[in-house]
């Protein structure tokens, strides 16, 4: 299993605190570097929200070795057509590291705020589906693309230079729906990605997504499995007690968070594989805390998965 380190781009990022993190995280060891994309918080007040697209232009060029992208980037406010061309051109500039992951949308604030439509769930689906089908074709096929949808619509569209990656960049997907978002992983990604689960629960949908897989007429290993949670780490349990805020540290990992000291982070990374996760992105909130950050790659990086 890889580690990760995921950073919410809307809590307060910006320029020097990115190039911080992302140097720290490539000289750490982590196998990767995930962002999200979002224009604000759900709650005021706003604070820093560094750009998604241009940080990873950044991050491309000024890092030699992390795997890194999107976690993910929002059709409802990201045209597909830009996604691909962007997401093609930062791999390339990177020399092939971007994981491109896209979504649906689902903060309504930032929405409003900026005049963007949400759409309801139903719809917002329809769309997303779309989406994907629309990046997927114009980055895995050479051939000009026509597409005929009822948001999106290509006409012998081509995007030129043609991905150096052959079909561009690692496609994910994320989400946790049997009706829609699995079967359209199942169909497209590269990679699914799920979001704070417990081990069990992994596990099942996991399998439920093999299952998808397979009936899509594609070899279910071609398919990466990644999850997505919050981390709590304490270097000792005076550090942890202060990080926890008043929360129960069980019932946090319960919901599926990584919580704890040493041992009990390094039991809930080894049940976490065990269940066949093989990319965790763990949420790092504390963006000036690199000295305990350190301290975690220690000991989650100190032992294989």
């Amino acid at each position: 299993m890889d580690i990760a380190i995921m950073l919410e781009g809307q809590n307060g990022l910006n320029r020097p605190r990115f190039k911080r993190l992302a140097r720290t995280v490539e000289e750490l060891g982590c196998a990767g570097l995930f962002r999200s994309d979002h224009f604000t918080n759900t709650q005021p007040p706003d604070i820093d929200s560094l750009e998604l697209w241009v940080s990873l232009a950044w991050l491309a060029s000024h890092t030699q070795r992390i795997e890194f992208g999107p976690l993910v980037t929002p059709f409802s406010f990201r045209h597909p057509v830009f996604v691909a061309r962007m997401g093609k051109d930062v791999d390339d500039l990177s020399g092939g590291r971007l994981t491109l992951g896209v979504g649906a949308g689902w903060q309504a604030r930032e929405h409003a705020m900026f005049g963007f439509d949400l759409l309801p769930l139903d719809k917002r689906m329809d769309r997303f589906a779309e989406g994907v089908e629309v990046v997927s074709r114009l980055l895995r096929s050479d051939e000009p693309v026509t597409y005929r949808g009822e948001f999106y619509r290509l006409e012998e569209a081509v995007l030129l230079p043609r991905p150096q990656r052959p079909g561009g960049p690692r496609l994910l997907i994320g989400g946790k729906g049997l009706k829609r978002t699995l079967p359209l992983a199942a169909r497209f990604a590269d990679e699914w990605n799920t979001t704070f689960m417990p081990p069990d629960q992994f596990a099942e949908l996991n399998a439920r997504l093999s299952d998808l897989v397979l009936e899509a007429g594609r070899d279910p290993r071609r398919v990466r499995r990644s999850l997505m949670t919050n981390l709590i780490f304490g270097r000792d349990d005076t550090e942890l007690h202060a990080k926890l805020e008043g929360r129960d540290a069980a019932e946090l990992r319960a919901r599926g968070l990584v919580a704890g000291t040493a041992g009990a982070v390094q039991d809930q990374l080894g049940a976490l594989a065990e269940a066949g996760v093989e990319r965790i992105m763990l949420q790092w909130l504390d963006l000036d805390d690199l000295d305990r950050l350190a301290a975690f790659a220690e000991v989650a990086l100190g032992r294989p998965w």
